[in-house]
């Protein structure tokens, strides 16, 4: 089958697409057949071996983490899958090596795996498993925010801080939001705090370099701080996407009910998935817009 492999770190010279075997169906796995790929921040990091320390790698190495595709086959023990269901997936494992989602076929656990959203085309669904658990983890287990409470989310332009704003407004939370680009500027906390004098309960930062200084000044005593990014200051809520099914499944149940949306820059095929990290790299000016999507038939991989 056709994947994406690198065989050593490196920048995005080193994907190329190459024929592999396919991945074998155990007795509780079920085969995917791959029909879009997310392109995340992690698999750039991953690339450049920038994780090496803490995630064994055994080249050559499929990246990617997240999927959307349809069933082909289920083991024995996976009676929750059947031939033709459509799934998205969090391919994710503890070993970097040949199990990534830049490829056609992929073999997973059933608890990587959710129905995807009815009326949710591939690409969408493909760009929900990473970014949104990282994200409804934050907003409901990390932050744990209320009905009534008020979330002040830097970077919510951009894709973990784009799905923070929605499931917590999904809670019915008042949610905040401040560019990337505007972490040093202070008339940010001057706005929030004339949108709420007391201080807002809790602040959500993907987009570290002291931001979560800053942001003190919009907060009150009780604030609660969290970060994918700056986790080392005392009072600050490492965030980190983990794999639990239930909250997979919230993630696509708030995606089928409309209360969830992930935004897609642009469309590319398996082969170009070395300019698709180029372009997950660069400014977000650099992104093409919606309406440079170049679809492919629905019997190939692409990567979003």
């Amino acid at each position: 089958m056709k994947a994406i492999i690198y065989r050593r770190y490196g920048g995005p010279e080193v994907p190329e697409l190459a024929e592999v075997e396919p991945p074998k169906v155990h007795v509780d796995s079920v085969l995917v057949r791959v029909r879009a790929a997310a392109v995340n921040p992690a698999d750039l990091q991953m690339r450049e071996g920038l994780a090496h320390a803490n995630v064994p790698t055994c080249f050559p190495v499929i990246p990617g983490w997240d999927i959307a595709g349809v069933v082909e086959e289920a083991g024995p023990g996976a009676p929750e899958f059947r031939p033709g269901d459509e799934v998205v997936g969090y391919v994710r494992t503890s070993v970097s090596h040949l199990h990534g989602g830049y490829t056609e076929l992929v073999s997973t656990d059933v608890p990587a795996l959710a129905p995807k959203p009815d009326g949710l085309g591939s690409e969408q669904a493909a760009a929900l498993p990473l970014t949104g658990l990282t994200a409804y983890q934050a907003v409901t287990r990390v932050l744990d925010v209320q009905p009534g409470e008020s979330l002040l989310v830097y970077g919510a332009a951009g894709g973990g801080g784009s799905m923070a704003d929605q499931i917590a407004a999904a809670r019915g939370t008042t949610v905040l939001g401040a560019d990337a680009a505007q972490r040093d500027d202070d008339q940010v906390t001057e706005r929030v705090r004339a949108l709420v004098p007391e201080g807002v309960d809790a602040v959500f930062d993907t987009v570290g370099r002291g931001t979560l200084e800053r942001a003190a000044a919009a907060g009150h005593d009780a604030t609660r701080y969290a970060s994918t990014v700056d986790i080392a200051g005392p009072d600050t809520r490492p965030v980190f996407a983990r794999l639990l099914s239930a909250d997979l499944h919230a993630v696509t149940e708030l995606a089928a009910t409309g209360r969830l949306f992930s935004h897609i820059a642009v469309v590319l095929p398996l082969e170009a998935a070395a300019d698709a990290h180029r372009l997950a790299a660069s400014p977000a000016p650099a992104w093409p817009r919606d309406d440079h999507v170049q679809p492919k038939p629905r019997d190939e991989t692409d990567v979003t």
